[in-house]
């Protein structure tokens, strides 16, 4: 089938690195891709080898006059993006002549339990540019009543194999005996001083990814980049298999936003989730939702320090990093990622639910 996936890029990189994996794995299962955005500058180092099966292609390109580029089979709206008017005009003819777009609503990933209610659900366009069309919600989740997650074949097997001694020392990073690995990927968070005190009292090894978490660990630590038993190593730019790679090669990880939030939990290995800040304060009950599903079958013990961490990234009370029983976090690690790994993924769900509605 033909594909249409639109995306808008608001700010840092998770709607383009959620889209992009989303393109590369449906081209490699040989479905044909386009790729409409916005901003797709941050491909340059996320994936500068693109993917064979995906043309991108520039939003205004698909909402100007002179586009005539036929709607596909199917029309991927990330995150209620809206797709630019024009084209879905386009869609309305195509629908007239011959067989309408099957279009889907890719909502933003979430553990809360009414997920499960509204997946799959149609929405008849009543008025606007798409009137006479249906539109789909289609949510990623973490429940079998839910569209799974992004995880293209093959990850696992390439996970097991993985020589993370190889990766670190190819990228001139040297490990000293005794260190613990941590991974940084965040925004500007006022809970990373008191932690990188704290990784300062133990061999630690923090690194830190380009952007917010860099800078804000250069200007913690100065130039040196290094407190008592710390020292941190700035990262560049990482494609998004070398971010995978990161992960995979630390102890503990600490992501942000979407993307990296499931790649944490592939990874298999103990992580902490900054969730994007909404101004309602609505992210407080996303992060609880995914805290009470996540942690449902944890010991009480663990399941309380891991809850105070993760409360404390996210601006709630101090908590350290020390009051959480590592080895028993990634055992649950593991487990969990064993239970994920039953749902079949969203890309392979997104294809069946398709078919099912052309």
């Amino acid at each position: 089938m033909r594909w249409d996936v639109f995306c808008r890029v608001v700010d840092n990189f998770g709607d383009i690195g959620v889209c992009w994996r989303l393109a590369a794995d449906l081209a490699g299962r040989g479905e044909i891709v386009r790729l409409w955005v916005d901003d797709a500058s941050a491909l340059a180092w996320m994936a500068p080898q693109g993917s064979a099966g995906v043309e991108v292609r520039g939003w205004h390109e698909a909402e100007g006059t002179a586009s005539l580029a036929e709607p596909g089979d199917v029309v991927v709206e990330a995150f209620g993006c809206d797709p630019p008017v024009r084209f879905v005009q386009r869609m309305v003819v195509r629908a007239s002549s011959s067989r309408a777009p099957v279009w889907i609503n890719l909502e933003y990933l979430s553990a809360e339990a009414g997920v499960e209610r509204l997946h799959g659900l149609p929405s008849p366009q009543l008025s606007g540019p798409g009137l006479g069309l249906t539109k789909w919600f289609f949510y990623p989740g973490f429940a079998a009543g839910t569209g799974g997650l992004l995880r293209e074949p093959g990850l696992m097997a390439t996970r097991k194999d993985f020589d993370e001694s190889a990766w670190l020392a190819g990228r001139g990073i040297d490990v000293r005996d005794g260190e613990r690995r941590i991974g940084l990927f965040c925004y500007e968070n006022p809970a990373l001083p008191g932690l990188l005190d704290e990784f300062a009292q133990t061999p630690t090894l923090l690194l830190a990814t380009a952007g917010h978490a860099a800078r804000q660990v250069q200007r913690e630590l100065g130039p040196g980049l290094t407190r008592g038993e710390l020292r941190a190593v700035v990262l560049p730019l990482l494609t998004q298999t070398d971010f995978d790679a990161l992960l995979w090669s630390c102890e503990l990880n600490f992501v942000r936003g979407e993307d990296s939030f499931v790649r944490a939990q592939w990874a298999g290995r103990p992580f902490v989730w900054q969730i994007y800040p909404q101004a309602d304060q609505a992210h407080r009950v996303k992060l609880s939702a995914f805290l009470d599903r996540f942690l449902a079958r944890a010991d009480s013990a663990l399941g309380d320090s891991v809850r105070a961490l993760w409360q404390c990234w996210n601006g709630a009370d101090r908590a350290g990093t020390s009051q959480v029983d590592l080895p028993a976090w990634h055992r649950h690690c593991e487990t969990w990622r064993g239970a994920l790994l039953e749902q079949p993924d969203l890309t392979q769900q997104l294809i069946r639910f398709v078919a099912e509605r052309r």
